[in-house]
């Protein structure tokens, strides 16, 4: 057990799926686990294990923003030993082309700042995805015919953001889309050798303003859910 973590050992396994809301952990564990068992609710953070076509997975939701990421991400791989995280979350579109329930998955992850950011100090560290990951998800989602972009993203430290100008700039220079996670993630996958990939489905547009009702999210996170226990697995 750790301080945020409330399971065994043997309870995590060595491939974890990383939603924010740790009630989409649960409707994530619910929907496609067998045998899901929870194994975590320190906080409210709700972590699942189960086995999904013979294969154990954790479902373990990791909180909103980086700081709160971080915490769970260190504790999984230092003190469980996690080989390959997959964040699965809802994301902000930012290119004209994406519509709604697109998914992207995330190449590179550019930020202001993260927890990381003094051990850097004047060094711009860029986090990308591991490349086994992100080649097998991208041919996964050619082959099941979902509409995926693929790119840089950008990882906030503020939800409400103040800063159109950077907008502005991120969206001219390519970003596909904006979420609070990533950047993190794929620095501590980097700093411990593991795999990471973020997959990610867009809830929101920051141009067209339109955005998901919260009832659909779920329904539409499916394919997201599924694209990612294949790409870990498959």
């Amino acid at each position: 057990m750790t301080i945020h973590i409330g399971a065994s050992s043997e309870d995590i396994s060595e491939t974890v799926l990383l939603p924010g809301d740790p009630y989409r952990a649960k409707w994530a564990a619910n929907t496609f686990l067998d045998k899901p068992q929870l194994v975590n609710e320190t906080r409210g953070m709700l972590g699942f294990t189960g086995f999904w076509k013979g294969h154990k997975v954790t479902i373990q939701g990791s909180g909103m923003g980086m700081p709160s990421l971080s915490i769970y991400v260190n504790e999984l791989i230092r003190e469980y030993n996690v080989k390959t995280l997959i964040r699965i979350g809802s994301t902000g579109a930012m290119q004209e082309n994406i519509e709604l329930r697109d998914i992207i998955l995330a190449v590179t992850a550019s930020t202001i700042s993260t927890p990381s950011t003094s051990i850097f100090k004047d060094f711009n560290f860029s986090p990308v995805a591991h490349w086994d990951l992100l080649s097998k998800a991208a041919k996964i989602a050619k082959t099941k015919e979902l509409k995926t972009h693929i790119g840089g993203i950008y990882s906030s430290d503020a939800f409400y953001d103040e800063r159109p100008d950077l907008t502005k700039e991120m969206i001219r220079h390519g970003i596909l889309a904006v979420e609070m996670e990533t950047a993190e993630l794929y620095t501590l996958a980097a700093r411990y050798n593991r795999k990471a990939l973020s997959i990610l489905t867009a809830s929101d547009h920051l141009i067209t303003k339109k955005e998901l009702p919260s009832l659909e999210r779920e329904k539409s996170f499916f394919s997201m859910v599924e694209l990612s226990l294949e790409t870990a697995f498959g």
